[in-house]
């Protein structure tokens, strides 16, 4: 791909994403979401195998149909209300209608099914994009009417997603479908708390964002696509792959990485709601992503593989790494004791 057509996708892409954030009109948001699929799209089939071809065909069919349920769900609205405010939305059938198209946008449980094969069939750049910026003018939408929209139905979504999030991560060898699941169990975390502090779910969003952004780039500088590379692959950055352990970690929740502090937020917010079973459910399936998690560091800087004839060892690579990676794993890595100043920004 030449990269006047990357220029014009990237900046599709910020504009579409700009456009959802800072609307408050219902056709505006909606025309957001469009420019941002149309834009994505060609950077998903970019390889034209038939992989690729496939992921772009089931993105595109998932998110019209998701962004129809937008249109709907805000017509109705209006209709009954005269309303077209991101923020008025108050008719029933419209609020349920919106919770759908969002959790289809996002995928979350029930709509998951197109995510792991969508960033399956992408490249891992593609697929960095398509767990974090992607995700960002739902999460935006969510937050403007998480007012509105039913806990319960919120919260049913937000513990089925953390355990099958969890559930299915823990047989995958292809490190994309792990990542897929990793993010479908995160956003159970965004939606359980949405309800009671949206403000939380965006701060859980900014720094999901952060040590996914690090596993991905940190992934894409060894070309480790499945678990058996990874294991091959503390022959060529031994550094890195150490540092990789502990934003896997992080991820996962581990104290005192950054990880931790998202999840310790939500508990407690969830236990001064008064909703303390659900925070225990949801605490007790993240047991589930940690040992995938845990699965994929071994892999990566503990075990060698089992036949070393059937594994080419990787050359050592001398090459200076990555600034943003240096720069986004030690973030990963170091926010929880300055967690006092997050929290008074946010």
């Amino acid at each position: 791909m030449n990269p006047q057509a990357k220029l014009i996708f990237a900046l599709s892409l910020t504009l579409g994403t700009t456009l959802t954030i800072s609307s408050n009109h219902w056709i505006m948001a909606w025309t957001g979401l469009e420019i941002n699929t149309l834009a994505i799209l060609p950077l998903i089939s970019k390889s034209h195998h038939p992989r690729a071809i496939e992921a772009a065909t089931k993105y595109f069919l998932v998110q019209a149909a998701a962004s129809a349920l937008v249109l709907f769900s805000s017509m109705t609205n209006a209709w009954y209300t005269g309303q077209w405010d991101i923020t008025q939305l108050s008719h029933p059938i419209s609020c349920l209608v919106l919770t759908v198209a969002l959790a289809m946008k996002l995928g979350l449980v029930p709509f998951h099914f197109w995510f792991p094969e969508v960033l399956q069939g992408s490249s891992l750049i593609v697929g960095l994009l398509l767990s974090t910026l992607m995700k960002f003018p739902p999460i935006t939408l969510l937050y403007l009417t998480s007012p509105s929209l039913k806990p319960t139905v919120l919260m049913t979504m937000a513990i089925l997603s953390a355990a099958l999030g969890g559930w299915m991560g823990l047989n995958q060898t292809q490190t994309r479908k792990i990542l897929a699941f990793s993010s479908i169990s995160h956003l159970g975390w965004m939606a359980i708390i949405v309800a009671y502090s949206p403000k939380l779910a965006l701060l859980n969003f900014y720094l999901y964002t952060l040590m996914t952004a690090a596993v991905f780039l940190s992934l894409n500088s060894v070309k480790a696509l499945k678990l058996s590379t990874l294991m091959t692959t503390w022959t060529k950055a031994p550094s890195l792959n150490a540092i990789l352990l502990l934003t896997l970690l992080s991820l996962a929740g581990l104290p005192p990485l950054t990880g931790f502090l998202p999840k310790w937020l939500i508990i407690q917010e969830l236990t001064k709601q008064e909703v303390a079973p659900a925070a225990t459910i949801i605490a007790l399936l993240s047991l589930l992503g940690l040992f995938f998690y845990l699965r994929l560091a071994y892999c990566a800087t503990i075990t060698l593989p089992p036949h070393t004839t059937n594994h080419m060892k990787q050359w050592h690579n001398n090459k200076p790494t990555n600034t943003m990676v240096a720069v986004l794993t030690t973030m990963s890595l170091m926010l929880l004791p300055i967690s006092p100043i997050i929290l008074a920004v946010v």
